[in-house]
């Protein structure tokens, strides 16, 4: 019978130093302590350091979410993405690349996101879908087939159907509409400003026209 070589294996009876490893080393002196004890002790031993990693991974920072629907994700309602989220239906508050059927943003949010219907509160960034609604402000970019801000949008909304609230920036799709623009461009098929009073005032310096074919604004 071959003889065991010593200092062979991570821990050695002879050993007489331990590995510089600090993990290591509270692996030897734990395997020491059980000795050849009951599995049983091995098994509570395990649980408890399951429990640790997964108390730990649960401090930590939510970076990353995966999510069938709000209810049944990897990460809680309440938590705020950092990272990633990959959802068939998503629901957080973000800061993050969203990617799924339905992504969802509420509270103050940023970030892009990438779906067939994206959702928000209020948002930051870019938001490519079929479907873009957002309750409150967004600032950015919305591509899709229709867009929507119920309040203050900022930037450039490019689609079939374009609404904001009150426009600062450009709409550019078939059919745009602004209830209220500060400094607004509307370039399509159809464009509405109701806030414009007049039609083709003069020089046309600050408004053109409540109802305007291809291009209607604002100043």
């Amino acid at each position: 019978m071959a003889s065991q070589k010593p200092g062979i294996g991570i821990c050695h009876k002879n050993q007489k130093q331990y590995n510089t490893n600090t993990w290591v080393n509270a692996w030897c002196i734990r395997q020491s302590t059980l000795g050849r004890g009951p599995s049983v002790k091995r098994f509570f031993a395990c649980i408890v350091v399951a429990a640790g990693l997964a108390a730990n991974m649960r401090a930590e920072d939510a970076s990353f979410q995966a999510s069938l629907v709000p209810d049944y994700a990897l990460r809680d309602q309440t938590d705020t993405i950092t990272f990633a989220s990959f959802s068939i239906w998503g629901m957080n508050p973000q800061h993050a690349l969203a990617i799924g059927l339905i992504n969802g943003s509420y509270g103050q949010s940023s970030g892009l996101s990438i779906g067939g219907i994206n959702y928000s509160e209020n948002y930051t960034g870019v938001q490519f879908g079929l479907l873009n609604s957002t309750y409150s402000d967004f600032t950015g970019w919305q591509a899709g087939c229709v867009n929507y801000t119920a309040d203050v949008f900022s930037g450039f909304q490019l689609g079939f159907l374009n609404y904001a609230g009150r426009l600062t920036g450009l709409q550019l799709g078939l059919f745009n509409m602004a209830a209220q623009a500060d400094h607004g461009l509307q370039i399509g098929l159809v464009n509405l400003l109701p806030e414009n009073q007049h039609w083709f005032s003069a020089g046309l310096a600050n408004e053109v026209a409540p109802v305007m074919v291809l291009v209607n604004w604002r100043r």
